[in-house]
């Protein structure tokens, strides 16, 4: 029973990793399909190759912060800690999947903080509420900290490289741009968000942080490459009409904001950062250019998604307590 535990844990953490890619792949990309610099298929294969460089260079900062931090997942019984990691990595997967079909961009970083934290409460394991408290102070700095960014850039950018840049090569150089910081997000994205795939994995001791980050950045590539096109649609052109030099700005902003977070192991939503990026520069021709309709919808799913996917591991947990002894 163990080791069917155990490779059902595996299976539903690469479960998390494949909704990972099929949410989160328009956070790279989806803004310079938007603005038409890149085809749909160029955007795929270059967030796919960044992406998993990103989680095989880089994954490792934030997998110990979602193994351990939250719930000390390497310090409960072996048999309770795979019991925690396959039902926070089932319910963190099961919210991020609705949401893709809905075309939401919603955010797996806090789909996973917050199954991990549920099904911790479900077995009565110690919550560190001091590390989610700050995860959550970042969590609102990371849209914020986006679309000011991503405002001040375009602000610049739009007049510096007019200005810089003879006119019959700007169209070329600001699709080059455009391309560059795209990829730069996808790399920051794999870097900050496999964690979000295997960290519980490694907490509970199943798999090495090596191994477990190969995994999961292979298991988002997969979800990138089948269903990531759906958001790509919402970030591409949903939320406001973009122009290259508006991409790369919101590329840029959201691509710096995520990669500092990734560095000090802060799980940050990617998807909050590009949207409030896209904003930002949206802002700079004023609030009658973004769709609010939309915006709405992101945000009641952003303010949503921790508390869903924490109930649905609590109760998940719970209703297998009552069946099956877990230690």
């Amino acid at each position: 029973m163990h080791v069917l535990l155990v490779y059902l844990t595996v299976l539903m953490g690469l479960g998390v990793g494949w909704s990972i890619g099929a949410n989160d792949a328009a956070n790279s990309l989806g803004t310079a399909v938007g603005s038409k610099v890149r085809s749909l298929r160029q955007a795929i294969i270059l967030i796919s190759v960044f992406g998993f460089l990103g989680a095989f260079l880089q994954g490792s900062y934030v997998v110990k912060t979602i193994g351990r931090d939250i719930v000390p997942i390497n310090e409960l019984d072996k048999s309770l800690a795979t019991y925690l990691a396959l039902v926070a990595s089932f319910s963190a997967c099961a919210w991020v999947v609705l949401a893709t079909y809905w075309k939401m961009p919603i955010s797996t970083s806090h789909s996973i903080v917050g199954a991990v934290a549920g099904a911790g409460l479900a077995i009565g394991a110690p919550v560190k509420w001091m590390v989610l408290i700050d995860i959550f102070i970042c969590w609102i700095f990371t849209p914020l900290g986006s679309a000011i960014l991503g405002y001040v850039f375009y602000r610049i950018f739009r007049n510096l490289l007019v200005w810089i840049i003879p006119g019959k090569y700007l169209n070329k150089v600001v699709s080059m741009l455009v391309t560059i910081s795209g990829c730069y997000v996808a790399y920051s994205w794999g870097a900050n968000d496999v964690a979000n795939s295997v960290g519980v994995v490694a907490g509970a001791g199943i798999l090495s942080p090596n191994t477990c980050v190969i995994l999961g950045g292979a298991a988002i590539l997969v979800g990138i490459m089948t269903w990531g096109y759906k958001v790509i649609e919402t970030i591409g052109s949903g939320i406001t009409t973009l122009v290259p030099i508006m991409a790369f700005s919101a590329q840029l902003a959201s691509a710096i904001n995520v990669h500092i977070y990734t560095v000090c192991g802060i799980p940050v939503s990617t998807s909050h950062s590009i949207v409030g990026a896209v904003v930002g520069v949206g802002m700079v021709k004023g609030l009658r250019v973004i769709n609010l309709r939309i915006m709405r919808e992101i945000v009641v799913c952003w303010l949503a998604t921790p508390g869903i996917s924490g109930l649905i591991s609590f109760l998940a947990l719970r209703l297998i307590m009552l069946f099956v002894k877990v230690v």
